[in-house]
């Protein structure tokens, strides 16, 4: 049932007193929320906030159990998806589905190729058009190249375009940053700028707090299932806001350093061309060491060739005073270095499988027993809940299905199955991605805690801010080489500084 309301109310959306319960969870209690005509605005909150379902109501994938939805003037009980797009609310996710291994114009155009007069596809037609659509959003792309070629920042502005082609008024970006570099995230910005200058409304869901700072005009922040508060950014700083996500001030992590003069990794004159040149660094037994850099600049394809992942080329490795060469990752752990990937989802955990399950499948061995080749269940158990109650993972039980937890959980649940490992050295790439505030928080004391038991830690991030706050030092790498160096507690160790030499390659006056 729909009807009509009052004309001169200028949201395009208001959701009103919905409620959304599921087996043993209360998702969402009472919720109001409303975007108005042409505003970026924020949606914030914790794992397991009510986000999700939300944005899952208002596309119509789940019904509400009470309350009801006003889009461009009508109300709606229950919608369906195609309800949602009918109404012009569209919705880009994280990880951007697109149809990668075809052109840009085919993904514009899909389902709508104009043809020629014997009702063939008309290719100069398709790339003139999608040119001409690109070029009416101000959007400068090469129609004639698939999109598997394109960055992050660039799926994401052309998800969005084709959102507005299919005559999208509000659109719902999820987590659209999460693993862009501050060039792409400048691009991407600007680009929604325009297009809310033009008369379009987004919804902005992001665990990167700054950047609600930076993008939006008024904020919404949930709290277990229940808005808490509705502000104009302008009216509230960043100690407000984390107050109002997790209902207790943050304290500043505050790093408690146990270094040793004992190397425990030592890197000397790795090289491989096209990626990396002669990288040269050591960390010892305790030592936190961050390393940055742009995209591209060979961060991510070192750390992967320590873990056996890919080839490192000439150079040599040594780990506890051992001669290191990492053939697989089942060998790298086998010396004592373990590896949190960067997309946890794919390459850390099997999602599908209960947590105790993530926690010892790399350390099976151990805990089977050598007369029946069985798997000691009461000393597998027995780890297993120690982990859960020393990283504080949040779960109903060992059995949990691992990707029913929230994203901090998950997150410890890797953590766990590393830590089992006992590792020597430990690298991790971008520990605190999609997760929220409190669990960062914990994240770092894990790692802390990791640290002041001896490991040596190597922490690949983008989070420049967060990098200061956790490490001894960090290490800037551009264009494939370490430029720079800078230590904690040193002046010149600033968000400004290590930004300027991350993004220009300037080495700064030490």
């Amino acid at each position: 049932m729909s009807t009509q309301i009052k004309q001169q109310d200028s949201a395009i959306l208001r959701v009103h007193q919905v409620s959304k319960a599921f087996p043993g969870v209360q998702a969402l209690t009472d919720v109001d929320f409303a975007v108005r005509q042409g505003e970026i605005h924020g949606l914030v909150g914790k794992n397991g906030a009510g986000k999700s379902t939300l944005v899952r109501v208002i596309m119509g994938i789940y019904a509400p159990d009470s309350g009801m939805l006003e889009i461009g003037g009508r109300e709606h009980h229950a919608l369906t998806s195609q309800d949602a797009l009918r109404a012009g609310i569209a919705y880009v996710p994280q990880h951007i589905a697109m149809m990668a291994p075809l052109t840009v114009a085919e993904n514009i155009l899909a389902g709508d190729m104009p043809k020629g007069p014997l009702g063939l596809i008309s290719w100069s037609k398709v790339y003139s058009e999608a040119e001409e659509r690109l070029a009416r959003l101000g959007l400068e792309l090469d129609v004639r190249q698939r999109v598997e070629g394109l960055s992050v920042a660039e799926q994401t502005m052309l998800a969005i375009a084709k959102a507005l082609f299919g005559q999208a008024r509000l659109i719902i970006l999820d987590e659209p940053t999460a693993s862009l570099p501050r060039a792409d995230i400048d691009r991407l910005f600007g680009f929604i700028r325009t297009l809310q200058n033009a008369g379009s409304s987004f919804v902005y869901i992001s665990h990167h707090l700054e950047e609600v700072f930076e993008i939006c005009d008024r904020v919404t922040i949930m709290r277990d299932g229940r808005v808490v508060g509705t502000f104009d950014v302008a009216d509230i700083d960043m100690p407000a806001l984390t107050h109002h996500i997790v209902g207790a001030d943050i304290s500043e992590y505050e790093r408690t350093s146990a270094l040793t003069e004992e190397p425990v990794l030592k890197v000397e004159s790795l090289t491989r061309r096209g990626h990396f040149e002669d990288i040269t660094f050591s960390i010892r037994k305790g030592e936190i060491v961050g390393l940055s850099g742009l995209q591209g600049c060979g961060a991510d394809t070192l750390v992967k060739s320590l873990y056996g992942l890919e080839r490192w080329g000439l150079g040599e490795v040594y780990v506890d005073g051992k001669y290191y060469v990492a053939r697989s990752p089942r060998h790298a752990l086998d010396q004592g270095l373990a590896y949190l990937p960067q997309d946890r989802t794919r390459w850390g955990m099997v999602g599908v499988r209960p947590v105790r399950e993530n926690v010892t499948y790399t350390i099976l061995d151990q805990l089977t027993q050598t007369i029946l080749n069985l798997v000691d269940r009461r000393s597998e158990s027995a780890q297993v809940g120690e982990y859960i109650d020393k990283l504080e993972i949040v779960t109903p039980g060992q059995e949990q299905m691992t990707r029913l937890l929230s994203g901090g959980n998950q997150q410890k649940v890797v953590f766990a199955k590393l830590a089992a490992t006992r590792p020597s050295v430990l690298l991790l790439h971008e520990p605190t991605m999609g997760v929220d505030v409190r669990a960062k928080q914990d994240i770092y004391r894990i790692i802390d805690e990791l640290s002041r038991q001896g490991v040596a830690i190597l922490i690949v991030s983008s989070e420049v801010r967060e990098l200061i706050g956790v490490c001894d030092r960090i290490l800037v790498m551009y264009e494939g080489r370490i430029i720079q160096e800078y230590k904690q507690g040193q002046p010149e160790t600033t968000p400004e500084n290590i930004l300027l030499t991350i993004e220009g390659g300037q080495r700064g006056t030490h």
